[in-house]
């Protein structure tokens, strides 16, 4: 399971996804604690492992370049985004949940990497314009990164739940680890086509 970034490490895990896209290849330690102001390459190697350890890229620290972005894929300008089923044995789990589809977006669109898409189920947020069937852009954020009120993710018993975000509500209950990302933005189909039919006198036969 991929567990959420800090907001430093976000960062950087966004700025080698930008760097690979323009150079095919990734920075160097030296560059990466240069764009951020750590002059420290030890600083910038932990930093790194502790992105790793958190599900998020693969590193030889024994040389320079070798990082691989983990569940990642970039196109000409887009991220592939995937959409996962809501429901898991133990619980949300975005790194386990299985993959429905996938969307081409453009960065600027999609967020940060690692932002997947959940369908909204029922009309509990419809007062902040989120409707049921619309498709969330959800941003993975543990709770400590949450202002009250935010629009969360929460894992809740076998699936996942869209919600505000009530810190004290959580903390009582013992589920401040039930959630699993931020809403970033909502994606809504006005018009669906209404499915073929076969044209009249074929019998339905292609």
């Amino acid at each position: 399971m991929r567990r959420p970034l800090t907001a430093l490490e976000r960062r950087i895990l966004d700025y080698l996804v930008d760097y690979l896209k323009r150079n095919t290849y990734q920075p160097s330690i030296r560059e990466i604690g240069e764009n951020f102001g750590i002059r420290s390459t030890r600083t910038v190697s932990e930093h790194l492992q502790a992105i790793a350890d958190k599900g998020w890229i693969e590193r030889d620290a024994a040389r320079p370049r070798a990082l691989r972005l983990v569940g990642v894929e970039l196109g000409n300008g887009t991220v592939r985004v995937p959409r996962y089923a809501p429901n898991s044995r133990n619980g949300f789990d975005p790194s386990a949940a299985p993959v429905l589809e996938a969307f081409e977006l453009d960065r600027k669109i999609a967020g940060p990497a690692g932002t997947f898409i959940l369908a909204m189920t029922g009309d509990t947020l419809a007062d902040q314009g989120i409707q049921d069937g619309d498709l969330l852009l959800i941003q993975p954020a543990s709770a400590e990164d949450m202002s009250e009120g935010e629009v969360v993710v929460l894992a809740a018993g076998e699936g996942a739940r869209v919600a505000r975000y009530r810190r004290r509500a959580l903390a009582a209950s013992g589920r401040a680890g039930a959630v699993r990302g931020r809403v970033i933005g909502v994606i809504r189909r006005l018009h669906v086509p209404p499915p073929k039919h076969p044209a009249a006198g074929d019998g339905g036969r292609s």
